[in-house]
C-alpha cells in the first residue's frame, strides 16, 4: 500500500515499502538528492528534512510513520522560484567547504528561523549543534544564518 505525503507542497503517493527510510524514497524513488546519506544512524544531520516545521533525520524515519505528513526537502525551500534566503546566504558566506553537511544545516536553520526569526550566534550554534561538519566551516555557517536572518542575503 503506498504512503502518501505532502512533499514540497505536492501530494505524492510513494510506492516504497512503509519500512523504507524516507531518505531512500526521496533519493531513489523521487530523484531528490538534496538530503545526503551521512551516517545512516540519525547522528550527523546530513539527511535532515522538515516534517511540518520540525527537522527530522530522514535516514531513520520510516515512510510508514509519515502518512499524510508535510515534508519539505532542500529542493522545496525555493519551490521552483528564486533561492531561499538561507540558500543565498550560504552561497554569499561561502559556508560550505566540501558542502556535504550544508543541506542538513540549511534545513535545520530554516526550522530555527521559523521559530525564532532573529536568533543570536549562540542560539544558532545550539540549534545546529547536532549537525556535524567535518570541514570546520562552523563560523561561516553561523554567519550565513545570521545573514539570512538579517535579510541581507
Amino acid at each position: 500500500m503506498p504512503v502518501t505525503l505532502i512533499l514540497n507542497g505536492q501530494r505524492r503517493a510513494l510506492a516504497s515499502e512503509p519500512d523504507t527510510p524516507l531518505l531512500y524514497a526521496l533519493r531513489d524513488e523521487l530523484g531528490l538528492n538534496g538530503a545526503k546519506f551521512g551516517c545512516g544512524l540519525g547522528q550527523c544531520g546530513a539527511c535532515t528534512v522538515l516534517k511540518g516545521s520540525t527537522p527530522i533525520r530522514s535516514c531513520v524515519t520510516r515512510l510508514g510513520q509519515l502518512e499524510g505528513a508535510e515534508i519539505t526537502t532542500l529542493e522545496g525551500l525555493s519551490a521552483g522560484g528564486p533561492l531561499h534566503a538561507l540558500q543565498r546566504a550560504f552561497l554569499a558566506e561561502q559556508a560550505g567547504q566540501c558542502a556535504y553537511c550544508i543541506p542538513g544545516m540549511i534545513m535545520t536553520a530554516a526550522a530555527l528561523l521559523k521559530a525564532k526569526p532573529h536568533p543570536t550566534a549562540p542560539e544558532i550554534r545550539v540549534a545546529l549543534d547536532a549537525n556535524l561538519c567535518r570541514c570546520g566551516s562552523h563560523d561561516r555557517i553561523v554567519k550565513a544564518v545570521q545573514r539570512a536572518a538579517s535579510g541581507a542575503a
